[in-house]
């Protein structure tokens, strides 16, 4: 991993949670890691090869999966994810979901609940999770207290504010809700920079 690169980019010293220091087990150099969620993490909105588990990729050395489909709502990402958890079998699931739920004001109480369910199922198959928190359309500087609340719940990294940060600027997003190709490697950077500091790789 460029450890050099990544402090390059001002992601240094990322916590894993605010609240307290999380660690993962050092993911092997043939691991996988399945990035599950919607466009964000399909990357809508990015150049060709641009998305972010793309880029992660390139960062950690370490296969990444992309499993994102668009406009994917919580519900269905919890019955989806079973079929891909063990088709992969990957040792880390990062998990970035619920934006729809969000976008289509579904209830937060139901969305919360099916992000437990996903965070559940990787559970029972001894697949870590590192969960990525989402702000509420329009409003990117507030995120719902449902993420930071499941992430101290269930002890897993939590990238709090790297998504708020982006969607927050304009020179980051390909569109009202989605990062350009600059967005989304600002995303990956944060990412590898919290499996860095959870020493995982």
């Amino acid at each position: 991993m460029n450890h050099s690169k990544l402090h390059s980019t001002g992601t240094k010293g990322i916590p894993c949670m605010s609240e307290q220091q999380q660690t993962l087990p050092k993911l092997t150099e043939d691991a996988v890691i399945l990035a599950f969620g919607d466009s964000l993490t399909y990357g809508t909105g990015a150049a060709a090869g641009q998305s972010y588990p793309e880029v992660l990729e390139k960062l950690i050395g370490r296969t990444v999966i992309n499993a994102g489909i668009p406009g994917e709502i919580t519900a269905l990402g919890l019955a989806r994810l079973p079929g891909i958890l063990d088709r992969y079998r990957p040792s880390l699931l990062i998990l970035c979901h619920g934006a729809n739920d969000l976008v289509q004001n579904f209830s937060e109480l139901e969305a919360a609940d099916n992000i437990r369910g996903m965070i559940n199922f990787a559970g029972e198959r001894g697949i870590k999770v590192v969960l990525i928190g989402m702000p509420y359309p329009g409003i990117f500087t507030a995120q719902p207290p449902l993420y930071a609340k499941i992430a101290g719940e269930f002890s897993i990294p939590f990238a709090r504010t790297v998504l708020s940060e982006i969607l927050s600027d304009i020179s980051m997003k390909s569109d009202s809700i989605h990062p350009n190709t600059r967005g989304y490697r600002k995303l990956a950077e944060a990412v590898a920079s919290l499996l860095l500091a959870c020493g995982a790789v």
